[in-house]
C-alpha cells in the first residue's frame, strides 16, 4: 500500500513539474512573439524587468555609514556572506 501511495505521489509531483515547464516555455514563446511583432512593425519592445533580487552582505561593519548599517539590520544581514531575497517594487 505504501509503495502504491508513493508511486501516485511521485506521478503527481512529476505532472506538476511538467505543468511548470510548459508554463515557462509558453512565457518564453510569448516574449519571442512580442519581440518579433515589435520588430516587424518597427516599434520597440521593452523587456520585462526582474521582480526579485538577491542581496548578499560581503563587507564587515567597519567603515559603514549608520544609514547603511540600519538598512542591513532591516534586511537581517547580520553576518558576512548572508543573503536575502528582496522583492523589487519600483
Amino acid at each position: 500500500q505504501a509503495k502504491k501511495d508513493a508511486r501516485t505521489k511521485r506521478a503527481a509531483i512529476f505532472k506538476r513539474a511538467e505543468k511548470y515547464v510548459a508554463e515557462y516555455k509558453a512565457r518564453e514563446r510569448s516574449l519571442i512573439q512580442m519581440r518579433r511583432a515589435a520588430k516587424s512593425t518597427g516599434t520597440f519592445f521593452v523587456e520585462p524587468e526582474a521582480k526579485l533580487a538577491v542581496v548578499v552582505r560581503i563587507r564587515g561593519i567597519m567603515g559603514v555609514s549608520p544609514k547603511v548599517r540600519k538598512i542591513m539590520q532591516l534586511l537581517r544581514l547580520r553576518q558576512i556572506n548572508n543573503a536575502v531575497f528582496v522583492r523589487l517594487n519600483r
